[in-house]
C-alpha cells in the first residue's frame, strides 16, 4: 500500500510539473486550441449534459427571469437537502427565502430521472482595469439519454413551479399614478407604489353570507380560467361595478378581493392622466395578477351622463349653454386632462386591454344612474355588485369583529330597528367601536340602538315633511285649477256683452 501511494504521489507530481511548464512556456492560443479539442474528445466518452442558467445576460440591466424561477424552485428542494444555505429577503418577497450557497450541489428527481443542480459563480479577472461583479449561475447536469424529457418537460416544470412560488412569496403592492409632466420621461415607470398591507378579508366583510359566497366563487373561478378565456377568444380580464350609498364598504370590498386572490392593486386617478395615450401607457405598465381600480367613476372628468340627441334650444338657453361650456372648458384646462369616454372604453376592453392577463377592472360609484350605459354594459363591467345599507346578517359580522359577540339579548331589538330604518355599515361600525377602556359590549350595542332610533326619527320627519310638501303642492294645484275654471266660466259672459 505504501508503494502504491508513493507511485501515485510521484505521478501526480509529474503531471503538475508538466502542467506548470505548459502553462508557463506554451502560448495561450495553443493552449486554447488544445483545450477545445480535448473537450470535444472527452464529450464522446462523457455521458452527461450540462445546462447553465446565468443570473444576468446581455447588458446585465435586468435579472434573468429564468434564473429567478430556478432559484425559487430550488429554494424548496435545497432547504431539505443542501447542507449549506443562505437566507435573504428578496426584493419583492415578504418571507425569508432559503437558497443554495455557492458551490453547493443538490439532487432532484423528475419522472424517475435524477438530475443535479449546482450553484456556482465566475470570478472577474484580477488584472482587469475596470471593477466587475462576480457572475452567478446554476448548472443542471443530467444523463444524455434523457435530453428530450429534460429540455421539453422538466425545464418547463421548473419554470412554472418557480413562478408560482415567487407569486406566493412576493410582497404585494399598492400603486398609484402621478401627474403627467415633462419630467416623466426620466422615470422608469409611471406608477408609484407602497407595500399593500390592508387587512380586510371576506371573512370580516359586513355582507350577507350568500351574496359573499357568490362573489368569492366568481373571483376564484376567474383566477382559474386562463384556458377557458383562450378558448373563447377573449382577453383574460373581468370587470366589476361596485355601487351603493357612501359608507357601504366599496373600498373594503376591493381590499378583500386583492387579499383573496393575492393580486396587486393599481389605484388609477383619471384626473392626473394627461390624455388617452398616457392612459394606454399606464395600462401597458400594469402587471398580471392585478386589480385596476377607478373609484368614484361618476366624479371623474366628463365621463358621465347619457349621450342623448341634441334638441332645439331657445336663444336664452343657447346663451346659458354656451356659458356653461365655457366654464367647463376653463375647468378642463385647469385639470389639463384630455381623457375621453372613448379612450376609457378602449382602455377597458379595446385591443390594448389584451396586452396582459389575469386582471380585474373595478369601478366604484355612489350614483350608478349617472353613468353612461356604454361604460357599464356587460362585457365591460361583467358583474354588478350592489353594496346597500346594513342588514342584520351584516351587523352580526361587525359584532363578531368589533365585540367578539355571537349573540346578545339586545340583538332582537337591533334586528327590529334595522327592518324599519336604513343605516350604513360604516355608521354601525362607528357605533360598535369602543370609545374608552370602560366601554363594554352592552354599552356599544346601546349606542347603536340610539343611533338607529335617531335615524328612524329623522326618516319619519323627512317623510312627514315630504307629505306636507306634497299636500301643499296638491292644494296649490287645486286652487290654481279652480281659479282657471272660474276664469274660463267668466269668459263667455264677457264675450256675450
Amino acid at each position: 500500500m505504501t508503494e502504491i501511494w508513493a507511485t501515485m504521489g510521484s505521478t501526480i507530481a509529474s503531471f503538475m510539473f508538466i502542467s506548470a511548464i505548459i502553462h508557463q512556456y506554451c502560448p495561450y492560443e495553443v493552449r486554447l486550441y488544445f483545450g477545445k479539442y480535448t473537450q470535444r474528445i472527452m464529450s464522446f466518452f462523457y455521458p452527461y449534459i450540462k445546462i447553465s442558467i446565468h443570473e444576468y445576460a446581455g447588458d446585465r440591466l435586468k435579472r434573468s427571469e429564468a434564473y429567478a424561477a430556478v432559484e425559487a424552485y430550488l429554494s424548496i428542494n435545497s432547504s431539505k437537502c443542501a447542507k449549506r444555505l443562505k437566507a435573504e429577503m428578496a426584493k419583492d418577497c415578504s418571507n425569508l427565502v432559503l437558497s443554495m450557497d455557492e458551490y453547493e450541489r443538490v439532487k432532484d428527481e423528475f419522472q424517475g430521472i435524477q438530475v443535479w443542480w449546482v450553484s456556482s459563480k465566475v470570478m472577474p479577472p484580477l488584472q482587469s482595469m475596470y471593477p466587475q461583479q462576480e457572475r452567478r449561475y446554476y448548472r443542471l447536469t443530467f444523463h444524455k439519454r434523457y435530453r428530450g424529457v429534460i429540455s421539453e418537460v422538466y425545464l418547463k416544470h421548473v419554470m412554472q413551479q418557480g413562478k408560482e412560488i415567487r407569486v406566493r412569496n412576493r410582497q404585494r403592492k399598492l400603486y398609484t399614478n402621478g401627474s403627467g409632466n415633462k419630467w416623466q420621461i426620466y422615470k422608469q415607470t409611471m406608477w408609484n407604489h407602497i407595500v399593500f398591507e390592508h387587512p380586510a378579508t371576506f371573512e370580516t366583510l359586513a355582507m350577507e353570507p350568500a351574496k359573499k359566497q357568490e362573489i368569492i366563487e366568481d373571483l376564484v373561478t376567474f383566477s382559474k380560467s386562463k384556458d377557458f378565456y383562450a378558448r373563447i377568444g377573449k382577453a383574460w380580464k373581468r370587470g366589476y361595478l361596485l355601487y351603493g350609498p357612501p359608507g357601504t364598504g366599496k373600498s373594503t370590498m376591493i381590499a378583500a378581493m386583492a387579499n383573496l386572490l393575492n393580486y396587486d392593486v393599481y389605484d388609477l386617478e383619471l384626473t392626473a392622466v394627461k390624455d388617452n395615450t398616457e392612459l394606454r401607457t399606464l395600462l401597458i405598465e400594469t402587471t398580471n395578477k392585478s386589480i385596476i381600480v377607478i373609484e368614484d367613476i361618476d366624479c371623474s372628468l366628463e365621463l358621465t351622463g347619457q349621450r342623448n340627441k341634441k334638441e332645439e334650444k331657445s336663444p336664452d338657453e343657447d346663451k346659458e349653454k354656451s356659458e356653461k361650456e365655457t366654464g367647463k372648458e376653463h375647468h378642463k384646462e385647469e385639470t389639463s386632462s384630455k381623457v375621453t369616454l372613448s379612450g376609457l372604453l378602449n382602455f377597458i376592453d379595446g385591443i390594448w386591454s389584451a396586452s396582459g392577463g389575469e386582471r380585474l377592472i373595478v369601478f366604484t360609484t355612489n350614483y350608478v344612474e349617472k353613468l353612461d350605459p356604454a361604460l357599464i354594459r356587460r362585457g365591460r363591467m361583467d358583474k354588478h355588485i350592489e353594496l346597500s345599507y346594513c342588514s342584520f346578517e351584516a351587523f352580526k359580522v361587525l359584532s363578531r369583529n368589533y365585540l367578539r359577540l355571537e349573540a346578545h339579548p339586545l340583538f332582537d331589538k337591533i334586528e327590529s330597528l334595522m327592518k324599519e330604518t336604513k343605516i350604513t355599515p360604516a355608521d354601525v361600525a362607528e357605533s360598535l367601536m369602543p370609545k374608552s377602556p370602560l366601554d363594554d359590549a352592552e354599552k356599544c350595542l346601546s349606542r347603536l340602538i340610539q343611533a338607529l332610533e335617531e335615524a328612524k326619527e329623522a326618516e319619519e320627519a323627512t317623510e312627514k315633511a315630504d307629505k306636507d310638501a306634497s299636500r301643499q303642492n296638491a292644494q296649490a294645484a287645486t286652487k290654481a285649477a279652480e281659479g282657471r275654471a272660474r276664469e274660463d266660466a267668466a269668459q263667455p259672459q264677457e264675450n256675450s256683452h
